[in-house]
């Protein structure tokens, strides 16, 4: 048995076992995108709608990504690719202001509708397997078909900008169906129709992964079996002053700096964001 089979870099191939066929999933195509979805319509809840009512402004607070629905579909005409659409759902909480120094909290609902066009090369096979189902003996999977399997991946948008308006703007998009367990993530019942002719809109930064993978049989070198080499149990985070002991001093606390530069990262701009007038 090789010592300390590890995951890792391979520097030599001479403890390589055997060559052995897995199945798994193989990325045939990916993008990344960083969109600046601009003028969102902020759908209010019933409890957020009486407080724009009184609303003097209001200022950008944060967003959650609550789920992106997708869909695969061969594109026409151009063989092997596939438009993989997509349809994402935020709950957006503004920071309004009332009239009080305190700034009030307004959640509300947010649609972004995505499309991009990816190769995914070409399957005919009807694929069958032979899944357990619980109190079930000896039942067949359902026939899959064999396109190919869109993955998303994102993180939680920055709240940019927000603004209100008397006119329709661009995104304005007409939300007649939403899932329930969408409408279940927000306080209180989300108004989707409301007459008045004051609107709010939102600006998101969304950051975002999207790829087409196959179900596929690949040749690998195998040098032996994935074994653990850590140990279950405790340590010294279980203690409260060992956890302490590990935090290195915040010397910046102490000493400010002399500039502030604009944030480049991710999670520094979201906070930026997050807390600017």
């Amino acid at each position: 048995m090789p010592e300390n089979a590890m995951p890792g870099p391979v520097n030599e191939l001479e403890n390589v076992r055997e060559s052995v066929c897995i199945h798994t999933r193989k990325i045939f195509d990916g993008c990344r995108d960083k969109d600046c979805v601009e003028d969102l319509r902020f759908y209010p809840t019933v409890n957020a709608l009486n407080v724009l009512g009184s609303a003097q402004m209001s200022k950008g607070g944060s967003a959650e990504l609550l789920y992106i629905y997708t869909d695969v579909e061969p594109v026409t005409f151009n063989r092997g690719f596939y438009s993989v659409d997509m349809r994402f759902f935020y709950r957006v909480t503004l920071q309004v202001y009332t009239g009080t120094p305190r700034y009030t909290e307004a959640e509300g609902l947010c649609v972004f509708d995505k499309r991009c066009i990816l190769f995914g090369s070409e399957g005919n096979a009807k694929i069958f397997s032979s899944d357990t189902v619980l109190e079930e003996l000896d039942i067949p999977g359902v026939m899959r078909t064999n396109l190919p399997i869109a993955v998303v991946e994102a993180v939680d948008p920055i709240v940019l900008d927000t603004r209100v308006s008397d006119t329709p703007l661009g995104n304005d998009l007409p939300i007649t169906d939403i899932p329930a367990f969408i409408a279940q993530s927000f306080s209180s019942e989300l108004v989707l129709d409301d007459d008045s002719t004051r609107r709010y809109y939102v600006t998101l930064g969304q950051f975002s992964l999207v790829r087409l993978e196959r179900d596929t049989q690949l040749l690998i070198p195998v040098y032996d079996y994935c074994i653990p080499q850590t140990e279950c149990g405790g340590s010294d985070q279980d203690d409260p002053c060992g956890l302490f002991r590990s935090v290195s001093f915040p010397i910046s606390e102490f000493f400010p700096p002399n500039t502030v530069d604009t944030p480049t990262d991710y999670a520094s701009a979201r906070n930026y964001c997050a807390s600017r007038t």
